[in-house]
């Protein structure tokens, strides 16, 4: 005789939902948006970063890669058409898509002329199933006439624009070379909420950075949570060759989280964020051929799924502690 037993999804009490994610998946916002799956489609279009050509400072963030986080993005010598379609093909092999959403990935996406800016912008929007534009930058470098023709795109089509804040403890900022302080941050941030209630934010945070308990990192989110940004993504710390968190590290001036600590982080994290706001993603991917730490991290599968047994065990789910 078939189970009487009630699967996971048919209980779950969360109401963004169609499966046992207690939480606002960023696949499910797509599915309920556009009516079918999309993927992102990451890009490098060349851009570079004021934390790395000297304005701000000079060799980036502690953690950052040569790519500037945009380590899965083909090379930048190829044109955005020629990434795209790569890309696209991949995809294919494993989904049947046919919408995209072009994802301006590496470095700083924000960091140049108007005129650069809009030929690169204009570039991704025409590619063929193109239904929007993510544009990942900095809270500093959004000047008012950026943020201006930003506005004027999100008139015309979706656009989500992803800060990267990591922390909102200036002394975290200070320490891992960020040369912005939150209040930098809520300066950007609230320059694009006034400019158009059309354009998406998102935040991009990271867990486990150096110096961080499990305090401040909730702080973080409880931050975050009275701001009220669309999305909101929380990635794992990973040390990557190369980089001055990997002479850390090397050094054991640095000690990576471990599992359970990451996933109990984040489940507390996603009870204090309001029920709205969409998850982008709750781990991050670093390149296998450069990533020294942590190698639980690689697999990600058995994260998400102990982050869904723990909300499930513990009768939890996204919002359920927010004010």
């Amino acid at each position: 005789m078939p189970s009487s037993k009630p699967k996971q999804r048919d209980i779950n009490p969360f109401p963004h939902s169609d499966s046992n994610k207690r939480y606002y998946t960023f696949d499910y916002y797509l599915k309920k948006k556009y009516g079918e799956k999309c993927a992102k489609i990451t890009l490098d279009a060349g851009f570079t970063c004021p934390n790395i050509d000297g304005q701000k400072s000079r060799g980036g963030c502690i953690y950052c890669s040569a790519r500037g986080s945009g380590d899965f993005a083909q090379s930048a010598y190829l044109s955005l058409r020629e990434q795209y379609d790569i890309q696209v093909k991949k995809i294919r092999q494993k989904w049947n898509v046919t919408r995209f959403l072009p994802y301006l990935q590496a470095h700083t996406n924000t960091y140049a002329s108007l005129d650069t800016l809009q030929a690169v912008y204009s570039a991704a929007l025409a590619l063929p199933g193109s239904v929007g534009l993510h544009i990942a930058t900095r809270a500093d470098c959004l000047p008012g006439a950026t943020v201006e023709y930003i506005a004027e795109l999100a008139e015309k089509t979706d656009v989500t624009v992803e800060l990267g804040l990591q922390s909102a403890k200036d002394e975290t900022a200070r320490l891992i070379n960020r040369a912005h302080s939150y209040e930098d941050f809520l300066e950007g941030y609230y320059a694009l909420r006034n400019a158009s209630s059309r354009i998406r934010v998102a935040v991009h945070l990271i867990n486990g950075l150096p110096g961080e308990t499990e305090e401040d990192m909730l702080n973080t989110v409880k931050e975050i949570a009275k701001i009220h940004p669309n999305e909101c993504k929380i990635h794992l710390l990973h040390v990557l060759k190369g980089t001055v968190l990997a002479e850390w590290y090397k050094a054991e001036r640095y000690i990576p989280m471990e599992q359970e600590a990451y996933v109990r982080t984040v489940v507390k994290q996603l009870t204090l964020l309001p029920e709205d706001i969409v998850i982008g993603r709750l781990t991050g991917d670093g390149s296998e051929a450069d990533l020294l730490a942590p190698l639980w991290s690689k697999k990600k599968t058995i994260v998400l799924n102990e982050i869904d047994k723990m909300l499930y065990c513990q009768n939890l789910w996204q919002g359920k502690c927010a004010k």
